[in-house]
């Protein structure tokens, strides 16, 4: 396997890709429909594919675990774009989580 380009530039190309779709035709882009169709749809997709992601997982089909994945990523940062989050925001705080583990990161979201 060669060296992949890195995760975090190839979300943020996507990212940009996808936000320059918010004005494009909705019948030749499947984003620009998804943008047209509102936040509640968009977000029904996400949740209909993370379903899907954990449905290949459970059943052990890694190429089907693999696929399902980038679909969920990719109606995610759809997600994302309708509510104007950049991936940058959600690097920090992925970044800021760092080192910290999940008990005491969740304590400090209750304070």
């Amino acid at each position: 396997m060669s060296d992949p380009e890195t995760p975090g530039a190839i979300l943020d190309r996507l990212y940009q890709v996808i936000d320059s779709r918010r004005s494009a035709d909705p019948a030749v882009s499947h984003t620009a429909r998804l943008f047209q169709k509102g936040t509640r749809k968009i977000a029904q997709k996400v949740g209909e594919e993370a379903v899907e992601t954990v449905i290949e997982a459970v059943r052990g089909k890694r190429d089907r675990l693999i696929s399902e994945s980038a679909d969920l990523m990719y109606h995610l940062l759809v997600l994302w774009a309708d509510a104007r989050i950049n991936p940058a925001e959600v690097w920090q705080e992925l970044s800021r989580r760092e080192g910290m583990s999940g008990i005491e990161e969740k304590q400090s979201r209750a304070k």
